[in-house]
């Protein structure tokens, strides 16, 4: 109550962008990045829903973030998580460092040692570090005096299921109603189970084999020793190992990986203990797999375009000429993302460079193959190549403005409502949204490939097959000339 009703003050009670405010206590108020759906009654959640984003007026949600961390700094005995809602599948923390080993105690020790290091470094970025080994938890220990029980006749099993039948009951019958089983279930009353020592007072009864089979009571509390002490939760385990993890968001206004790497800096100076390893999950290990898997991905689309290529060209060095442009569309992309200072994502600016290679290849297979039919003409290599250059221009540009400026709605999230725009005539023109946050990344990165590749096409590509033509004349073998004034001749004969 005392967290829902500080964040209420935050936000406003009758603030127009804020749909609801949910709380949820033990049920639901696990965390899903964890995959946390049990019920859990030490946890509390408190939900705000905000409007959709055309509804917002232009107003950013994230200086909610800011003020909700703020005013809940100051409440002892809590840990107090704030964090916005994270689409499709759970990433975990955008800094997380897995602390992995066999024996607890290392674990416990080395999180701690970690934990209190980072914190004293005090990492611009780091919300708060937190440990999820929680080691707090009351724990009561009863161990049997084994000596004791041996002189008395009693097995350890027969104490242990003593205490379990007392605690937990035991099924002495069953009780049918119709089709249906209910089981009987015997057990201590409820004041009795739960106290201790009346639950130890209590008298065992067995027969002692040692005199004779005679029946013999004996009270629990002369066969046991108590011990009071703290135990661990929960252990998580990840390739057989036991796991410690301790994560953080990021604030606002910091990137996530320059955060995370200087994190990585500081913790290559920490020294853990013996057969304590650290390494990293979360966001980074995510975007990791996704990088590997994209690199794999416009490996294989160069290789298929390069052997389409060559299969068409019948040459080698033509495809390689063409190649480069994608080489330079992309140094094209990661210019643009860093003179606006735009963050991007790595799975659509991925998919967008892969995209990007079809169209900026097939500007350049225009230049090549126009090259190809005026030296078969009689052009010499370098006037074929200005031609081409100044004809081509006109199909080049066109193509690439055309892609450009079909992509820039899409990047610059233009929406237009248009249900109201043939009911009421009102179109509800608005920017951004939720699906510029996810195609804004792609459409941007094939507009800066494309502007920047398409330049260069014009220059490049001619420059290049000039150089290429010269350089196999001196090294002897057949020019682009050559090979033209050879089909011409085939053709003719």
């Amino acid at each position: 109550a005392l967290v829902e009703d500080r964040i209420i003050k935050v936000v406003g009670e009758n603030n127009p962008i804020v749909e609801s405010i949910i709380s949820n206590v033990a049920i639901g108020a696990g965390d899903p990045t964890n995959f946390e759906q049990q019920t859990s009654p030490q946890l509390g959640k408190v939900t705000v829903a905000f409007t959709e984003f055309e509804k917002r007026n232009g107003q950013s949600t994230k200086i909610y973030l800011n003020k909700i961390r703020e005013v809940l700094q100051d409440i002892p005995g809590a840990e107090i998580i704030v964090d916005k809602e994270s689409n499709g599948p759970p990433a975990g923390k955008p800094i997380a460092i897995e602390i992995s080993g066999d024996e607890i105690n290392d674990l416990n020790n080395t999180a701690k040692a970690l934990k209190r290091y980072l914190d004293s470094l005090q990492i611009a970025g780091v919300e708060e570090l937190k440990s999820d080994l929680s080691i707090t938890n009351p724990q009561l220990k009863i161990t049997v005096d084994r000596q004791r029980a041996n002189r008395e006749g009693i097995s350890t099993a027969q104490i242990g299921l003593e205490i379990r039948n007392a605690v937990f009951g035991k099924e002495v019958s069953k009780l049918r109603a119709g089709e249906d089983q209910h089981p009987i279930d015997i057990r201590y009353k409820e004041d009795q189970r739960s106290n201790i020592n009346l639950l130890l007072n209590q008298s065992i009864t067995y027969r002692d084999m040692n005199m004779g089979g005679q029946m013999r009571q004996v009270p629990m509390a002369s066969l046991t020793n108590i011990e009071y002490g703290n135990t661990v939760g929960s252990v998580k385990r990840k390739n057989l190992k036991r796991v410690v993890t301790i994560s953080s968001n990021v604030l606002n206004g910091y990137n996530p990986n320059d955060v995370l790497a200087n994190v990585q800096a500081a913790t290559a100076k920490f020294e853990p203990a013996p057969g304590v390893t650290i390494g990293y999950s979360g966001e980074q290990e995510d975007q990791a797999e996704s990088f590997g898997f994209l690199s794999k991905s416009l490996m294989i689309s160069f290789g298929l375009i390069f052997l389409i290529l060559v299969t068409q060209f019948n040459s080698f060095s033509k495809p390689m000429i063409i190649l480069v442009e994608i080489l330079f569309s992309i140094i094209g992309v990661l210019l643009g993302f860093t003179l606006i200072r735009m963050e991007f994502s790595i799975i659509m600016t991925g998919i967008g460079v892969v995209a990007l290679a079809g169209v900026v290849v097939r500007n350049g297979i225009l230049l090549v193959e126009f090259t190809e039919m005026l030296l078969k003409q009689g052009y010499t290599i370098r006037d074929a190549a200005i031609e081409a250059g100044r004809t081509r221009m006109t199909p080049v540009f066109l193509t690439a403005m055309a892609t450009i400026l079909g992509l820039i709605p899409l990047a610059i999230g233009f929406n237009i409502d248009f249900v109201t725009l043939f009911s009421e005539w009102k179109p509800n023109i608005f920017l951004g949204g939720d699906n510029n946050a996810f195609w804004g990344p792609l459409s941007w990165t094939m507009i800066f490939g494309l502007g920047f590749a398409t330049l260069l096409t014009l220059f490049l590509v001619p420059a290049l097959l000039v150089l290429v033509d010269r350089t196999k004349g001196k090294l002897g073998l057949k020019t682009y000339e050559d090979k033209a004034k050879e089909e011409v001749m085939h053709m003719a004969e």
